[in-house]
């Protein structure tokens, strides 16, 4: 069975069962997204705490420690994260996938997947563009420079902005 088929058939199980849903479904959903049911809300928190009973309820040498999602942009600045946290992607116009620019040989055409992107005669593919990974915010009613934030594109950073109050 072909992993398309699997995967389907794994979405649609836990979707009858309750335990996820595409993110904003009835709308015509949000591409990477998902919403968890009754069920796989239990599901998530039980694995939570066993994780965090495994690796820090039990282990002298590690704290635990919860951040914001959103930071002030000046952290992103001062990490490289502002000028470089990017890659280069480029768009199919048929089939409207996106794919990373420095991995298409990796890649597989959804149109005709033993070929390439770009390897189907269908293939529309654009140049490579550097797409910024970070989600972009305001904080507060104005949209300016000074209230820009971003949400936190990885979690370990509130570990290193929080190292010296821990």
């Amino acid at each position: 069975m072909a992993d398309n088929t699997v995967m389907e058939r794994l979405v649609s199980l836990c979707k009858r069962r309750g335990y996820i849903f595409a993110g904003s479904e009835i709308y015509g959903g949000l591409k990477g997204t998902w919403d968890y049911g009754p069920l796989g809300v239990e599901l998530l928190r039980n694995i939570k705490n066993a994780w965090w009973h495994d690796n820090v309820t039990t282990r002298e040498d590690i704290v635990g420690l919860d951040s914001s999602i959103l930071m002030a942009r000046t952290v992103w600045q001062a990490s490289g994260h502002e000028s470089n946290f990017t890659d280069p992607l480029i768009d199919c116009k048929c089939c409207k996938e996106r794919f990373r620019a420095d991995q298409i040989m990796e890649s597989q055409c959804p149109r005709k997947p033993s070929k390439h992107p770009g390897e189907h005669h269908e293939c529309q593919l654009t140049e490579a563009r550097k797409f910024n990974l970070m989600f972009k915010t305001f904080v507060g009613p104005v949209e300016e420079d000074s209230q820009m934030v971003y949400l936190r594109p990885e979690t370990a950073q509130g570990i290193f902005v929080n190292f010296k109050n821990v």
